[in-house]
């Protein structure tokens, strides 16, 4: 156990996961873009639904760390070949949500653990055809203008 581990509740009166707050990694692929889609397992918070690696924050972490970490636990990504292209907070007052934004040279190999159903590289037009995690459809909008154009 983390000491970022455990539930909080945020000043907006939502219950979120990362005592910390949570980060995350939107991962995507230069030239035709798709991206880094996890599957959420149904026993996680938002379950069976599709938004990217991420969890909570330790205490002393950045959120750029907390997003990397987390996404090597979930994926077996190889995060030495990400180049940060930028971020996206989802402030709740107390509590926020940092998505990283950053390109890979391609499809890197991944493989899923036990907090996903699966894990998918998706044409990033195709994305808003997937059952999203309610928090990360309403990020979409504004993620989407920090992917390189394809």
């Amino acid at each position: 156990m983390r000491d970022g581990d455990g539930w909080t509740q945020c000043t907006l009166g939502h219950r979120h996961w990362g005592r910390f707050g949570a980060a995350g990694l939107l991962a995507v692929t230069r030239g035709k873009p798709y991206v880094l889609m996890q599957h959420r397992a149904p026993w996680s918070h938002g379950g069976d639904t599709w938004g990217v690696p991420g969890g909570a924050r330790d205490s002393t972490e950045t959120a750029r760390a907390a997003a990397e970490r987390e996404t090597v636990e979930e994926t077996g990504l190889d995060v030495s070949r990400l180049t940060q292209l930028g971020e996206h907070v989802a402030d709740h007052g107390s509590w926020s949500y940092t998505t990283i934004v950053a390109t890979v040279p391609e499809q890197l190999p991944v493989v899923p653990d036990r907090e996903s159903i699966a894990l998918r590289w998706v044409p990033v037009e195709q994305v808003v055809s997937l059952p999203l995690l309610p928090a990360f459809a309403a990020a979409w909008p504004a993620l989407r203008t920090l992917l390189p154009e394809g």
